[in-house]
């Protein structure tokens, strides 16, 4: 008899006849292959979806939620039972490039027509929700995503350097933009603290090695920027994710193959701890979306240029360590979501 997946890591392979492979994780952090499960919509079939957040789990872990950038939709994925199963692929805005889940609240930012929907997860299926469209400044938009305690969300528009916060009502319905420029050029992707400190990566496109992060504090829909952008002396810093203390932020940097260890203090300062705290091949490109285990005992990402979900062990203080790495991913994929 099949058990549920207790520890596991999905990407999304973005091709035309978009798929979702999933991977079962064991107790050391090793992964096997446990299927590919098509998610009714269409990838555009291109490397480097720029994008944090295309592959996203549900907070319950019930549910697993894809984007299809050239079908216009979401893929909605019950993981109750042994493997994923597609319970509904919903339209949304012209390209979809990331989405974000908070207590069955479901925002999606759609690039094509730069605005942001919302929808309730109602028994595997997305409704939308009245009042909860908004439109942004630029398409050139990265992520979307909730504040910890879902009273705000979050969107990075890194055409025109700005972070964007509205304040979301009980009943899904948004509050107006409320917009600050970004501490550096190209904000990207970012995560949360559990005490609300933002990490926002900055991928500098222009000026090779001068990638950074900065950290923000957000109250409400206010962004207040902490530190200002803090480099690692490496390329392109485009993924973010922070350990469940909140003590770390891991950095994957696209065009150098390293991994970056940021430390997070109580009041929200950002410091660089290791500029390579991981790293797949020096100077090699293709390190992209990645995630931690629910327990941030591991840290998985996708080497897309090479093909491959790269894996490593965390440790004390942060500390990395290769577990192993899994080949036939296609160098498409985009989106990597761990449990």
């Amino acid at each position: 008899m099949e058990t549920s997946m207790t520890g596991a890591v999905f990407v999304q392979t973005n091709a035309a006849h978009n798929e979702v492979i999933a991977y079962r994780r064991d107790a050391a952090g090793m992964l096997t292959h446990a299927g590919t499960f098509a998610t009714g919509g269409a990838g555009n079939g291109e490397p480097h979806l720029p994008s944090q957040g295309s592959v996203t789990l549900t907070r319950d872990r019930r549910h697993l939620l894809v984007t299809n950038v050239a079908s216009n939709d979401v893929s909605v994925f019950s993981l109750e039972g042994a493997m994923p199963a597609l319970t509904k692929t919903v339209s949304t805005g012209a390209a979809p490039r990331s989405v974000a889940e908070h207590d069955r609240l479901v925002f999606v930012l759609a690039t094509g027509d730069a605005r942001i929907d919302g929808f309730r997860l109602v028994d595997g299926d997305l409704v939308p929700v009245e009042g909860s469209s908004m439109m942004l400044s630029t398409p050139d938009g990265a992520q979307v995503g909730f504040t910890p305690d879902g009273r705000a969300l979050l969107v990075t528009e890194r055409g025109g350097d700005k972070l964007s916060a509205f304040t979301v009502g009980v009943d899904g319905s948004l509050g107006a933009a409320r917009t600050i420029d970004s501490s550096g050029a190209t904000p990207y992707g970012f995560a949360f603290a559990p005490n609300g400190i933002l990490v926002v990566t900055e991928a500098f496109r222009a000026e090779k090695g001068a990638a950074a992060a900065s950290s923000y504090r957000v109250d409400g829909d206010a962004i207040t920027p902490v530190t200002a952008s803090v480099g690692n002396g490496r390329s392109e810093i485009c993924w973010a994710v922070i350990s469940n203390d909140g003590r770390h932020a891991f950095t994957t940097n696209f065009a150098d193959g390293a991994v970056s260890r940021y430390a997070i203090a109580a009041d929200g300062r950002l410091m660089l701890e290791d500029a390579v705290a991981g790293l797949t091949t020096d100077g090699q490109p293709g390190l992209r979306d990645e995630d931690l285990s629910d327990d941030s005992a591991f840290l998985y990402a996708i080497d897309a240029d090479q093909g491959r979900i790269v894996g490593w062990s965390v440790g004390e203080q942060g500390h990395l360590s290769m577990v192993g790495a899994w080949d036939g991913v296609p160098t498409t994929a985009a989106g990597l979501a761990a449990r």
